[in-house]
């Protein structure tokens, strides 16, 4: 079952830390975004293959947008 990963809050996306097709582990980093000055590490909600970014280095994104899709 698909699953979307959301961003935390406003902010703007660094790098990106895996690959589309990837396994990820629970926990494991996907998104760096910066964030009032800080790096803030977007992690994987769960075991499971990485579907797809929606981002790209340099987006800004708000709090609540889809940023990758985990199946």
């Amino acid at each position: 079952m698909a699953e979307d990963v959301v961003a935390p809050m406003l902010g703007k996306v660094l790098r990106l830390a895996a690959e589309p097709g990837a396994r990820v582990k629970e926990d494991e980093t996907l998104v760096v975004m910066e964030a009032m000055k800080m790096e803030i590490q977007v992690v994987a909600p769960r075991d499971g293959t990485l579907t797809a970014f929606r981002v790209a280095p340099g987006d800004a994104v708000d709090a609540g947008d889809v940023i990758a899709v985990l199946d």
